[in-house]
């Protein structure tokens, strides 16, 4: 994990976010992610960074008063108050790729400030990788919830070992179902996404089986799916530059995704594929809603006309 802990070279990172964040304030705890060596990810050309907490603090005294009067503060830059604009003040998700390893005390006073700052604020919420998620105590993890933490998105990619490996995600298949079950004791929702095309056409069978079975094993309470878009200068691109990484075809990853749907088995679960990297989107509740999203899938395979699928020009990440 590289890491540079310099309040001094501390820079703001670029907002990435779940969809369903889209009301949220962001604010930035970390820059990179802990685990910078997934070879998929654009996470992968960053370093760590950690904010020193007297800046996160007075970024929130800053949305406190804007939130109140309507006043800026000098200093603070333009992207806080282009977001505080239209911020209802009921959400905050807490950057970056991984801001569940800021160190635990600090990360406790950032929530507890944000509390008696915003007493009406209803969930925070944060990306978190298996290893930091594992990292913390289930006691941790409550006292975290008690502050209104409230769902963990973490990032599966798959249930296969050979692909995890292969990609370095540096965490196997046992170990993120123990991280998500964790999650799940501490009363904290758990959002896990997996990305469709990861195993490549060599890997597709392995990777969709695994990957359906970590996700009934995980049994999360939001679930989506991704499609792999190669982003030049990563690790993956140069493997399938060099033709040692062959891409599935867009048909290919519904059947991936049709087979998903068909062999994971949850409790309740909210699964998706309305990422813009998708070229079909679902949606629905499964294990209710299991029977229509299999229907839709069939159909669109069964036409096999590439004109009901979204054009490449506008996937994206």
């Amino acid at each position: 994990m590289e890491q540079d802990s310099s309040p001094r070279t501390f820079t703001r990172p670029e907002i990435i976010r779940p969809p369903s964040e889209h009301a949220s304030y962001y604010l930035p705890l970390t820059s990179g992610c802990s685990n910078n060596s997934c070879t998929f990810c654009n996470f992968s050309f960053t370093k760590l960074g950690l904010r020193d907490l007297d800046e996160v603090r007075e970024e929130i005294d800053a949305m406190s008063l804007y939130r109140r009067q309507r006043l800026w503060v000098a200093g603070q830059p333009r992207i806080v108050y282009a977001v505080l604009r239209d911020w209802d003040g009921r959400r905050v998700f807490l950057q970056d790729g991984d801001a569940l390893v800021y160190p635990f005390p600090k990360l406790m006073e950032v929530l507890k400030y944000l509390n008696d700052k915003f007493p009406d604020l209803e969930r925070i919420s944060s990306y978190a990788t298996p290893q930091d998620i594992l990292r913390r105590s289930v006691e941790e993890l409550k006292a975290l919830r008690e502050q209104k933490l409230g769902i963990l998105y973490m990032g599966v990619e798959s249930g296969d070992d050979a692909v995890l490996q292969r990609i370095r995600k540096n965490v196997d298949h046992d170990r993120i179902v123990e991280a998500a079950r964790k999650v799940k004791e501490a009363g904290i929702l758990l959002s896990a996404t997996v990305i469709l095309g990861l195993g490549g056409v060599a890997g597709s069978e392995g990777h969709t089986r695994e990957t359906a079975r970590i996700l009934t094993e995980m049994d999360p309470d939001y679930a989506g799916a991704l499609t792999l878009t190669l982003i030049p200068g990563t690790g993956l691109y140069e493997e399938w530059s060099r033709g040692d990484f062959e891409l599935i075809t867009p048909l290919d990853s519904l059947k991936e995704l049709k087979t998903m749907v068909e062999q994971a088995r949850f409790t309740d679960c909210f699964f998706s594929s309305m990422h813009a990297s998708n070229y079909y989107a679902i949606r629905g509740t499964l294990p209710r809603d299991r029977d229509r999203l299999l229907r839709q899938l069939q159909a669109i395979l069964e036409r096999q006309d590439p004109h009901l699928l979204r054009p490449e020009y506008l996937r994206g990440l």
